[in-house]
């Protein structure tokens, strides 16, 4: 068989934002062709303006809350915005995006009777009551708080993969996302990695919500690339969701002060009150992936943040 029959065709929904890109980039390096769908309201042409010259990419300027018609083998479902500030600018776009962004492209995978996989998310555990979260666990999510709109968006998407799933025979991968950073994130985005990084190298004060206790665990954006892809190539009858994502918890204090160390900054601390519904612990347990996908990160936040800081240097 010659490597044009050997391609897959993928699509990569919001492949212009942060994670899509790196995505895009890494399944163009395996030899496949790949279709790059986004509106760019949070992702950008800048991200991909490089990838615009490759044979095998294309892109197409597209809202998935409307349908569309496409011939793919693979489908990454990764459109959404993801950030607070983001998300919650236009709360209703935002569920939108995420339910009718799930049924339109499950329909193309019905279709086409392409796999399909699913950017979910961490945050459908909510403000967690099991500490480090495990899959089975089924959340503490607000239904009618600011969140909601992200929260609830992305688990009632995993509901509609299961149902075409079980109804249809859809085939359904499901990824559980916790806190990412990297190169290609906006510097905007009110991301915390994100926020701490540009403060520090403009030495502008640091800004800690509640009292900086509140833990999350960071992962790096290549760690979660070769996760997302093992769980695509994986069994058919393994569907997840699985958790990916780093296991060692830091504290926000924690976190703003490797950053100011890593970037020898001058900035200072300055404390905010906690934002509605902000969860107060973020861990993942990973049991399932290293069980299933033989997957476990393997960068530390300190080379993790060195790359990260590196890349906000250059571009700001």
């Amino acid at each position: 068989m010659n490597k044009e029959m050997m391609k897959k065709r993928i699509l990569v929904t919001g492949g212009a934002g942060f994670v899509g890109n790196h995505l895009c980039r890494r399944l163009l390096k395996e030899g496949n062709e790949v279709i790059c769908l986004d509106n760019f309201f949070t992702g950008s042409k800048e991200n991909i303006i490089d990838l615009l010259k490759h044979p095998y990419f294309e892109l197409i300027r597209h809202d998935v809350q409307e349908p569309i018609l496409l011939e793919v083998d693979e489908i990454y479902n990764l459109a959404c915005p993801a950030s607070p500030p983001y998300y919650q600018f236009d709360p209703v776009a935002t569920t939108r995006t995420s339910v009718l962004g799930a049924i339109n492209m499950l329909d193309i995978a019905k279709k086409c009777k392409a796999k399909i996989l699913q950017a979910s998310t961490s945050e459908v555990y909510g403000d967690p009551e099991m500490h480090p979260q495990p899959e089975s666990y089924r959340g503490s999510v607000s239904t009618t708080g600011i969140r909601a709109c992200y929260d609830e968006g992305k688990r009632c998407a995993e509901t509609l993969f299961f149902d075409y799933h079980r109804q249809y025979g859809v085939r359904i991968k499901v990824v559980r996302i916790f806190n990412t950073y990297g190169s290609y994130m906006n510097p905007n985005d009110g991301r915390v990695v994100s926020n701490f990084i540009v403060q520090a190298l403009s030495n502008q004060d640091i800004t800690i919500y509640g009292e900086g206790t509140q833990t999350r665990s960071f992962q790096y954006v290549d760690d979660l690339i070769e996760g997302m892809i093992r769980l695509m190539n994986s069994p058919d009858d393994f569907t997840g969701p699985v958790n990916i994502g780093n296991p060692e918890e830091f504290t926000m204090l924690e976190l703003a002060q490797k950053v100011i160390k890593l970037t020898n900054s001058s900035s200072k601390l300055i404390f905010m009150p906690l934002p509605q519904d902000d969860p107060l612990q973020r861990q993942p347990d990973i049991t399932l992936a290293r069980r299933e996908l033989h997957w476990e990160p393997t960068i530390s936040l300190e080379l993790g943040l060195s790359k990260t800081i590196e890349y906000f240097r250059e571009i700001l």
